[in-house]
């Protein structure tokens, strides 16, 4: 169960990719806004969603949280304690209680190094154990993921997607950590394993009380694990609420859509559905539309939304949306809750 309290807080984070001309003498020309000041909270033991397009910022956003990419601006704090701020050796520290599962299982490791090498890694690297005893956390670590201890001695390419993903499971879970970023850890793998995998965090996180960031584009999957979410577009966060009332009432055009794209079992309510489809492509990181950054696919877009950035607001409790319009989807909702 999640506490009130915030065990990380992103505070106005800003990571921006510098855009160079030049050999000798580089210069600036321009910069890619990949994340463009966004501030949420994720409570100790939950798993908190984070969806959006394919470029919209989700894994940037992981990795500058982790320090992968030291932020352009603003702060991140863990437990209380600013991430930003620390002096590398600091950080090394810090990794410890934080690590990340990658999205693609296959690059991910390393060929050239045995499982039990690839697990054992992480330990030898922070001086947490040495010999014999690294050999008994490796066997310790398969078995918790469900694989044979037996394993340690091959190599990556010898298992298969689903397998692969759960080595990466052990590796982040090498040295205790309390917080993962789960960068769609499943997108890569079939469906028929992808349940399998979100089951074994699942386990995992009630097992040892783990924090997650659960990044993902499937948004049937993060409605399975996630108790809170936020939709990010082009670098920016649209809307924050919990999970289930983000679904039965999306205040955001943005939001909505990517709601009516998610199958529903029932067949009845999925032939009444309306499917909202968006025009256009996403714009250019590197030159983000004044204004709202969604005006130029919203299709209720109004003339104010193309000067003006809307302010992100807190419209129903704990459910927060930057959008001029949505307060006419709130009285929508009185009515009862939309399907999804």
């Amino acid at each position: 169960m999640a506490a009130n309290h915030a065990f990380l807080k992103v505070d106005n984070l800003v990571k921006h990719f510098p855009i160079v001309k030049g050999t000798l003498f580089q210069k600036q020309i321009g910069a890619v806004h990949a994340v463009d000041d966004i501030s949420f909270e994720i409570y100790k033991g939950e798993t908190f969603g984070l969806v959006g397009e394919s470029g919209c910022g989700k894994s940037t956003t992981g990795r500058a949280i982790l320090q992968l990419h030291r932020p352009t601006s603003g702060h991140v704090y863990l437990e209380g304690q600013d991430l930003t701020a620390l002096k590398p050796q600091e950080l090394r520290l810090m990794r410890r209680r934080m690590q990340m599962i990658f999205q693609d299982p296959y690059s991910s490791l390393n060929p050239r190094m045995t499982v039990g090498e690839i697990i054992g890694e992480p330990l030898v690297i922070h001086g947490i154990a040495s010999g014999k005893a690294v050999q008994e956390r490796v066997d310790e670590l398969l078995t918790l993921v469900g694989l044979d201890a037996r394993f340690a001695d091959r190599f990556p390419h010898e298992f298969s997607g689903g397998q692969r993903q759960r080595i990466g499971v052990a590796r982040a879970l090498a040295l205790n950590p309390s917080f993962i970023v789960c960068d769609e850890p499943i997108a890569a793998l079939d469906v028929s394993i992808q349940a399998q995998v979100v089951n074994l965090l699942g386990d995992l996180q009630g097992k040892f009380g783990l924090t997650y960031l659960f990044i993902a584009h499937d948004l049937s999957m993060v409605r399975y694990i996630s108790q809170r979410m936020a939709v990010m577009y082009l670098g920016i966060i649209v809307e924050l609420a919990a999970t289930e009332d983000l679904f039965s009432r999306p205040l955001h055009p943005y939001t909505q859509a990517l709601m009516s794209a998610v199958p529903v079992a029932d067949p009845t309510i999925e032939e009444k559905r309306q499917r909202i489809i968006l025009e256009g492509d996403l714009p250019s990181a590197v030159n983000v539309p004044p204004g709202c950054r969604f005006h130029t696919r919203c299709p209720i877009a109004e003339e104010r939304c193309r000067v003006e950035a809307p302010e992100w607001r807190e419209l129903r409790p704990k459910h927060y949306v930057a959008c001029h319009l949505a307060d006419r989807f709130v009285q929508s909702h009185k009515g009862g809750d939309a399907q999804a």
